[in-house]
């Protein structure tokens, strides 16, 4: 293959001056707290801090680049399951327990260092741009500020965090249960909370798949597995 053959095979790589702008801006008002980021040209930014300079990006993102609306706050857990697909735990228990085969925790777009994650989403109405922010949060519980003083709307959404993924927001003005028993103990969005209800009973979408007249062994397994997923 010629050069120029291998030229117009490679498409050029989209430039996106806005969302590149706003990773700059980030960098050059918190620098060494900008920890990663992504661009996908034309449709979206992510921008990763740290923990300690998560209130100010929020903070930052509101008062200098007009993100003055407020979207959501959550969490992400990383950690890949220990039970494997729940609706057979049972048979994944003795491989998951064990190290050989243990999947890697991937941090997805912007990197990340720890298995737990804040996102939130914010927009810029007279822009007509958003961006997402995340911020790696660690210790026991893994603690980050609260966005309350920023944006008042992060007041439920914090409460729900702190409730299904044991994440810690300082400063919170009531954390507060939304949903579950006072007594109630664990966080159900973590990754190892184990469903028992699913132990007991499997997926609605796990279902046995009778073998049909002329098919064959192999076609009636392969519709079963279509069925559950």
């Amino acid at each position: 293959m010629s050069s120029s053959e291998t030229d117009e095979a490679v498409e050029p790589v989209e430039a996106d001056e806005l969302r590149d702008g706003l990773v700059d801006a980030f960098r050059a008002e918190l620098g060494d707290a900008v920890v990663g980021s992504h661009v996908e040209p034309g449709v979206d930014v992510w921008i990763r801090v740290t923990a300690d300079a998560w209130r100010a990006a929020g903070e930052f993102a509101r008062d200098r680049l007009d993100c003055t609306y407020f979207d959501f706050l959550s969490a992400i857990d990383w950690m890949p399951s220990p039970f494997g697909r729940d609706m057979d735990a049972q048979e994944d228990e003795a491989s998951a327990d064990g190290d050989e085969g243990a999947a890697v925790m991937e941090q997805g777009v912007a990197g990340g260092e720890t298995r737990f994650q804040l996102l939130a989403r914010v927009h810029a109405p007279a822009k007509g741009y958003g961006l997402f922010l995340k911020c790696d949060v660690e210790g026991d519980p893994p603690t980050a500020d609260t966005w309350v003083p920023v944006f008042a709307g992060a007041n439920w959404h914090e409460r729900e965090t702190a409730e299904m993924f044991g994440i810690d927001f300082a400063g919170h003005p009531n954390l507060i249960k939304l949903y579950l028993p006072g007594a109630f103990e664990g966080h159900p969005l973590r990754k190892d909370f184990p469903l028992l209800s699913r132990r007991v009973k499997p997926w609605p979408g796990i279902v046995d798949v009778e073998q049909m007249p002329g098919e064959d062994e192999d076609e009636a397994a392969d519709a079963g597995e279509g069925a559950g997923s």
